[in-house]
């Protein structure tokens, strides 16, 4: 129960108080400083994992304990102990499972303030997507903004139509 209440609560962990961890473990002054991670792609990549994991858990265990309960006494029935059981629930919630991912997926996509704080704003280095909206928006070049901006909701959209598309797909040849 208080796990339960820890992740869901940690689904709306703003993304510079993820930043300013991040950044304090990394520095120089931090646990992890001697890696020399700070300004890295790593370190970007650590900041978003820890925005979209308790995303992840706390949808996952939700998808999952729903469909135990749906279903728990007919697989008891059949004889399944708990563990047992783990595979056909997560057989049976594969698409919830995707989509799970994809909410991930969105939180990381849209993320600057974390990967701002941890990754700095280096051209060809750790400069991406959404820092450089933010950056062009400050320099009041609203036109290149924008255009990046559909270019991201476009990826998005993109990575949501492939992955329908194959669930498409994988649904009709259970069924042929």
């Amino acid at each position: 129960m208080a796990l339960t209440v820890l992740f869901n609560a940690l689904m709306g962990l703003p993304p510079v108080v993820v930043g300013l961890l991040v950044y304090m473990m990394l520095s120089s002054s931090g646990p992890l400083g001697i890696l020399q991670l700070l300004y890295t792609p790593a370190a970007m990549i650590i900041a978003q994992t820890v925005l979209v994991t308790p995303i992840v858990i706390a949808l996952s265990r939700q998808v999952i304990e729903d469909l135990y309960g749906e279903y728990d006494e007919q697989l008891r029935a059949m004889g399944m102990s708990r563990i047992a059981m783990v595979p056909t629930l997560l057989y049976d919630a594969r698409y919830s499972l995707i989509t799970v991912a994809l909410a991930g997926l969105g939180r990381a996509i849209a993320e600057v303030g974390a990967v701002l704080i941890v990754g700095g704003n280096i051209n060809h280095v750790t400069r991406v997507m959404t820092t450089t909206i933010a950056l062009e928006t400050s320099k009041g070049n609203l036109a290149l903004a924008l255009g990046l901006g559909m270019v991201l909701i476009l990826l998005a959209l993109a990575v949501n139509a492939l992955v329908m598309s194959l669930r498409r797909g994988a649904s009709r040849m259970a069924y042929a």
